[in-house]
C-alpha cells in the first residue's frame, strides 16, 4: 500500500483567445483588461475605457495579429500548446504521486475547471505555480487571487503552497542561457520584458516610490517583489551565466498601452535607436518574462521589431522561448519538490 502523500500541482498561465476571430479576441480582451489588477483604476472608469474604447478599437487589429500567430503555429495558440505540453512533461517527470493540471487566468481551460478536476483526486495538498518568472500583481498576483477565490467557494479548502516567482532560479537561467548560447555572433543583446505602468511598481511599497530604490542594480528584502527589480535581476543572472559584458546588453520593456508613464526604456524606441547605430548590424533579443512563445514574442518581437531592423538592412533574431525545454521542466520539478 502506498502511504506517500499525493500532491496536486496547478500550472497557471495568462490565457489566449479561443480563436483569432474578432469576436473571440474581443471576448478575451474584455475579460483580461477588465481585471482590476491589470487596469487598476476606478471600476466605472475601467468599464468605460475597456468596453467603450479599447476593446472596440483594438479587437480588429489584435485579431489580425492573432491570425498571423495561429498561422505560424499550425492553427493553434502556441501559449496554449506549450502550456499543455509543459504540464504533460512535468507530470511524466514527477510520477504518479503527483497530479498536474493547468489553467489559464483568462478564457480556456478555466481555473474553475482545473480546480474541480484536482478536487476529485483526494489529494493531500496542492501547489499553485504561476508560469510567470517575475512577480507582478497584474499577472502572478491576479492568477493567484483568482485561484484562491475559486478554491474558497468549495466546501473543502486543501492545504496549499504558492510559488510566487522564480526569476533567478538556476535552472530557469540555465534553460534560457542554453537557448541563447550563440550570442557572440551579435553586436548587441536586448533583454525584453513585458512592461507595466509605473504606478503599479509604486504600489509594491508601503512608503515611497520605486524610483526611490536602486531596482535596476540590486534586489533585496525591501524590493524583492518589485517587478522591475526582478526583471533586472534576471538580466544580470543571464548575462553573468553567458558571460555577456555590461556594455553589450540592454534591458527594455515592451507592450506599452496608453500614454501614461510605463517602465523604461521602451523596447520599440531601443530597437529604432539600435537600427540607426553604426556598427550594430545584428541584434539578439531574449524575452525572459515568457516561458512559452506567444503573441508578444513571435509577433511583437519576431515580426514587428524585426521589420524595423530589416528595414535598415540589419538582422534581428529572437531567442526561442523555453517551451519544451528539458532544463525548464527540471526547474518546474525543483520548484514543486522544494
Amino acid at each position: 500500500m502506498n502511504n506517500k502523500p499525493r500532491i496536486g500541482v496547478l500550472l497557471l498561465n495568462l490565457g489566449t483567445p479561443d480563436s483569432p476571430k474578432v469576436l473571440d479576441v474581443a471576448k478575451y480582451l474584455y475579460e483580461f483588461l477588465s481585471d482590476e489588477r491589470v487596469i487598476d483604476i476606478h471600476p466605472i472608469a475601467r468599464f468605460l475605457l475597456v468596453g467603450g474604447i479599447i476593446v472596440p478599437f483594438r479587437s480588429p487589429k489584435s485579431a489580425k495579429a492573432y491570425k498571423e500567430l495561429w498561422a505560424l503555429n499550425q492553427g493553434i495558440s502556441p501559449l496554449l500548446k506549450y502550456t499543455a505540453l509543459q504540464a504533460e512533461l512535468l507530470q511524466k517527470a514527477l510520477g504518479d504521486d503527483y497530479v498536474v493540471e493547468y489553467a489559464m487566468r483568462y478564457q480556456s481551460p478555466s481555473i474553475e475547471s482545473a480546480v474541480a478536476r484536482l478536487a476529485k483526486q483526494n489529494l493531500d495538498h496542492w501547489i499553485i505555480l504561476p508560469l510567470f518568472p517575475q512577480y507582478a500583481s497584474a499577472s502572478t498576483g491576479s492568477a493567484i487571487a483568482k485561484t484562491l477565490e475559486v478554491i474558497s467557494k468549495r466546501w473543502v479548502i486543501p492545504s496549499l503552497r504558492i510559488v510566487s516567482d522564480f526569476f533567478a532560479h538556476p535552472l530557469y537561467i540555465q534553460a534560457f542561457a542554453e537557448r541563447g548560447k550563440n550570442w557572440q555572433q551579435y553586436d548587441h543583446i536586448l533583454f525584453s520584458y513585458h512592461g507595466l505602468p509605473i504606478r503599479q511598481l509604486d504600489k509594491v511599497y508601503e512608503e515611497g516610490l520605486c524610483a526611490d530604490r536602486d531596482c535596476a542594480h540590486e534586489i533585496n528584502a525591501e524590493n524583492h517583489y518589485c517587478y522591475a527589480a526582478q526583471c533586472h535581476a534576471t538580466t544580470r543572472a543571464l548575462a553573468e551565466k553567458l558571460g555577456i559584458p555590461k556594455e553589450k546588453y540592454t534591458t527594455v520593456f515592451q507592450s506599452r498601452l496608453g500614454k501614461e508613464p510605463w517602465m523604461e526604456p521602451y523596447a520599440e524606441e531601443a530597437i529604432h535607436k539600435l537600427a540607426k547605430t553604426e556598427n550594430c548590424n545584428k541584434v539578439l533579443v531574449f524575452s525572459p518574462a515568457f516561458v512559452s512563445d506567444c503573441l508578444e514574442t513571435e509577433i511583437e518581437i519576431g515580426m514587428e521589431y524585426k521589420e524595423i531592423f530589416t528595414h535598415e538592412n540589419k538582422v534581428l533574431d529572437l531567442v526561442t522561448s523555453l517551451n519544451d525545454s528539458d532544463i525548464f521542466i527540471q526547474c518546474l520539478v525543483d520548484l514543486v519538490k522544494k
